[in-house]
């Protein structure tokens, strides 16, 4: 008899974005006329960058070709990207890394969702609230968590509240914990985090030998060069964290698919024997078992958008987005409502109305204004009493729909 992993069965049935996207589908069969505009789901809208659909072309016509066709890559990724990527994303800030040390991927959000299974079952994870859900279901697949408590919290885990009174700024655990879980800028309350404070993580992870897994894959939108745009800024962090970037939201690969992750050489895990092992090793060999590499022609073009020209056109869709952010920030905080985020980050968190709840608020808003946002309440119990809104929608249905959201306030 084949039995399920229980683990699953764990799982909330209502994960947020299925449910979102229910609610969505039932008010569209009932008003089959309506307009819907979604700023809930962060998915993008504009084109890939020009310079990156050139690579495409340019790398599936080597592919037509005998001479310069490619099989299968490395495991780990080609060198030609991970040497941009050192080159652009690290080195103007400061940061010396290898390029052994450089994993690229299919996604930060497998990445982030994958690198847990290095660790036994019995280390302790700790997240902030509110939370991007995988960090949260991925641990619960693996079995570090109880059951989910009534108020959506998961027995086991320990969160740490980012709230309004504390600038949605969590305090360190009160407890010791093994796994951290960070997102700056975060999804989805826009926070970002300054070096003083990145360095008091940096400080327990190295008191505690914990692992910091660092999620920067918002990181390109940030306008203010004194905030850190890696956690390796902070002296000590290339000992205890590993830092997941994506170019999904950076260069418009949602459908393409390339992202990568930063695992310094450094940074050592303990056996039960107490002996220190490599986590760059484990990662390297956890790929070379469950992945086959991204292919050829997506690394191509995502190596194209550090050229000079792709370069600029990265910061024209940043530019773009960063633009939308703006505009749902002013028109809502015009209309009296609180609205956080919006000016290093595409996500805006937004405070309701006061007596509502964060899904009726999606409720009225969806049947009011016909626009979509994402209930805070799906991302944690810290989450009640905000929605997050996305600058990720064309600029004309981010204008129509602040001024939708608005009129019916």
């Amino acid at each position: 008899m084949a039995r399920v992993n229980e683990n699953f069965l764990k799982l909330r049935g209502d994960y947020l974005f299925s449910e979102i996207a229910r609610r969505r589908t039932k008010y569209q069969e009932n008003h089959p006329d309506a307009k819907v505009i979604s700023l809930g789901i962060g998915d993008v809208t504009r084109p890939l960058p020009q310079a990156a659909v050139d690579g495409l072309k340019r790398a599936a016509d080597e592919m037509a070709d005998v001479r310069t066709f490619r099989g299968y890559g490395e495991y780990q990724g080609y060198r030609f990207l991970a040497e941009k990527i050192l080159e652009f994303e690290f080195a103007p800030r400061g940061v010396s890394l290898d390029v052994d040390e450089v994993f690229i991927s299919e996604g930060a959000k497998t990445d982030t969702a994958c690198f847990q299974e290095l660790f036994d079952i019995d280390n302790v994870v700790a997240v902030l609230d509110p939370v991007y859900p995988v960090y949260v279901d991925s641990n619960v697949m693996a079995g570090r968590s109880g059951q989910a408590t009534e108020g959506g919290h998961y027995s086991g885990i320990v969160y740490m509240p980012c709230t309004e009174e504390n600038g949605f700024m969590p305090e360190l655990p009160s407890e010791k914990v093994d796994l951290i879980y960070l997102c700056y800028p975060n999804n989805p309350t826009g926070a970002t985090i300054s070096h003083s404070e990145l360095k008091k993580w940096v400080d327990y992870a190295r008191q505690n030998q914990a692992i910091i897994l660092y999620d920067a894959a918002y990181v390109a939108f940030i306008q203010d060069e004194d905030i850190p745009h890696s956690i390796y800024e902070i002296e000590g962090a290339d000992e205890v964290a590993v830092e997941f970037r994506s170019f999904s939201k950076r260069a418009g690969f949602t459908g393409t698919r390339c992202a990568f992750a930063i695992v310094p050489k450094k940074v050592k895990a303990y056996a039960s024997d107490g002996s220190e092992h490599s986590l760059n090793s484990l990662w390297l060999r956890r790929q070379a078992t469950k992945f086959n590499g991204v292919s050829y022609p997506i690394q191509v073009a995502a190596a194209a958008t550090y050229s000079s020209e792709g370069r600029e056109q990265v910061k024209e869709l940043i530019d773009y987005y960063m633009t939308n952010a703006s505009i749902i920030v002013e028109g809502l905080t015009s209309a009296g409502l609180t609205v956080y985020g919006g000016t290093n980050s595409p996500y805006v968190w937004v405070k309701v109305p006061e007596g509502m709840t964060s899904w009726g608020f999606f409720d009225y808003l969806l049947d009011k204004a016909r626009v979509v946002c994402t209930p805070g309440a799906g991302f944690g119990a810290s989450g009640e009493g905000f929605v997050r809104l996305t600058a990720f929608g064309s600029r004309e249905d981010t204008e129509e729909a602040v001024s939708r959201i608005c009129s019916c306030l």
